[in-house]
């Protein structure tokens, strides 16, 4: 362990100097990528559609090239799962991430190929290391193991070994180097589980005697492992379990829900939150700074950036702006251009920018997910800060939530399915507070709601605990990468979920 560890503090002091060249030259680091991307697509099936030999700059790469999302180039992926090559990268495509999304319930297959597993996803591994020991120089992370709730989906071999498809996790475990391999638990062959009751449980058992000093996951699945942990060893609080615990790298939902939640069940207050911003598309941020959780947008990963503003994403040939044309807080659409041959792909999260030197950014909600019936265009970033200013003044504790737009009596309103893990000290107050945040956070929402002229006050009813975990197993959700919907204008989930779930405890509607 202690060669492991001189090698890799050498290591993180070689990154530092690379990340700072970025840093610096942005621009310069970014249309280098954009280069290498286009002249390694010149001789695929879709470079020769669109003429890449001819592209000479990212201008006539936009004039030329469509804005795709995954069902305009779902026909090329499906005839790469047959074993079909060079139609969108020059690689062959071994991997393919499934992923059912956020609003979507059809599997979608993300191409991986073994540049984005070296050059985007472990570089970024690396990274988020990187970045948090050069913040705490005096961590003993490398002195225990890291725990990685992964998803749920093992790997498949299809098609007489074509290809593979899994979870993105179980991809990048499967791949993991051995030096990587070694210091994380628990063991592959429980990583790779397929079955997630099952699985949780054997995490349980096999890791809670162990030196665990890092967790990586999304918030709500780490939650889930956590109560099992405390549940099997009878210990109040994870401190317990593992006292040299010391951080938590997030990411793929927002934190802010789950804040309270965590300091209940690592109530130290030397434990540290990195977050990051990874998807089977792509890694893209890490937190590079212990005292804000906006991220470092990382320009080095084979991924070339575009932004389109919010209101624009769902037109037909929408204007998109290079990385020195983006503004401060403004809502954009990602869209990228990777090298596993994602063209000019919108990946469909929104986010807005922070921080132009460097480029720093916040995920602020999805292009397909959020609440715009009556043009009050709610975002995720809206419902999570409104969110939290109401637990934090009743006392409230959030463990999921979902909401749509309903009608009814000719009136419309917002309806918010909500799972308390520790219930307002008020409810009537909470509704109260909750609406009044979000009008100070949205104009757009507070015009709305004006007067209860054209937008009725937000229904919310309080979710009996396991309704969400339950319409997730009945979908085959469950899983470190599997989310539930936040916002949509569909009511499909809401009305499912509410179909499938025992009666609410009470609404509440003032």
């Amino acid at each position: 362990m202690a060669i492991i560890n001189s090698v890799l503090t050498w290591l993180i002091k070689k990154r530092m100097h690379q990340i700072d060249l970025f840093l610096k030259f942005p621009m310069e680091v970014q249309h280098d990528w954009f280069e290498k991307l286009i002249q390694a697509g010149v001789s695929t099936e879709w470079g020769k559609k669109y003429d890449y030999a001819s592209i000479r700059s990212p201008e006539i790469f936009r004039q030329r090239v469509p804005v795709s999302r995954y069902e305009d180039i779902k026909p090329l992926i499906d005839r790469m799962r047959k074993g079909e090559k060079n139609l969108l990268w020059p690689e062959e495509i071994k991997w393919f991430a499934k992923s059912s999304g956020t609003t979507d319930n059809k599997s979608k297959f993300i191409p991986i190929s073994q540049s984005t597993i070296e050059e985007c996803h472990f570089k970024a591994g690396k990274d988020v290391l990187t970045l948090y020991l050069n913040n705490h120089p005096d961590s003993s992370i490398f002195q225990g193991k890291g725990l990685l709730m992964g998803g749920s989906q093992n790997i498949q071999e299809v098609n007489n070994q074509s290809y593979f498809e899994g979870d993105l996790s179980a991809i990048l475990i499967h791949n993991m180097p051995y030096w990587a391999q070694v210091m994380r638990t628990p063991s592959l062959s429980i990583a790779l589980m397929d079955e997630w009751e099952s699985k949780l449980q054997l995490m349980a058992e096999t890791t809670q005697n162990h030196n665990v000093t890092s967790l990586s996951g999304v918030p709500s699945w780490t939650l889930v492992l956590m109560r099992k942990m405390l549940e099997l060893t009878g210990k109040e609080t994870m401190t317990e379990v593992w006292p040299n615990l010391e951080v938590f790298f997030h990411g793929g939902v927002s934190f802010a829900p789950y804040r309270e939640q965590f300091a209940t069940l690592i109530p130290d207050k030397s434990m540290r939150y990195f977050e990051t911003y990874n998807a089977s598309e792509g890694f893209f941020g890490i937190q590079d700074r212990s005292d804000a959780n906006d991220m470092l947008l990382m320009l080095d990963y084979g991924i070339y950036y575009e932004f389109i503003p919010v209101d624009e994403a769902e037109q037909a040939f929408p204007h998109a702006l290079d990385l020195n044309e983006v503004q401060l807080n403004t809502n954009y659409a990602m869209v990228i251009t990777t090298n596993s041959g994602l063209w000019r792909y919108m990946i469909g999260d929104t986010i807005r920018f922070t921080s132009l030197s460097p480029y720093r950014i916040k995920i602020t909600g999805r292009t397909r997910n959020f609440i715009n019936v009556v043009g009050e265009e709610l975002m995720i970033d809206n419902a999570e800060k409104a969110l939290a200013t109401a637990c934090s003044k009743t006392g409230a504790a959030i463990r999921d939530y979902t909401a749509a737009p309903l009608y009814l009596d000719n009136t419309i309103r917002h309806e918010w399915l909500i799972e308390f893990e520790k219930m307002p000290d008020n409810f009537d107050f909470f509704a109260e507070l909750f609406d009044n945040a979000l009008k100070a956070l949205n104009s757009d929402y507070e015009a709305k709601r004006y007067h209860d002229l054209v937008l009725k006050p937000p229904l919310i009813k309080s979710m009996k605990k396991g309704s969400f975990y339950a319409w997730m197993k009945r979908n085959g959700r469950l899983g470190g990468q599997h989310k539930i919907p936040r916002l949509h204008n569909s009511r499909d989930f809401v009305d499912e979920i509410l179909k499938n779930s025992n009666k609410t405890k009470k609404n509440f509607n003032f």
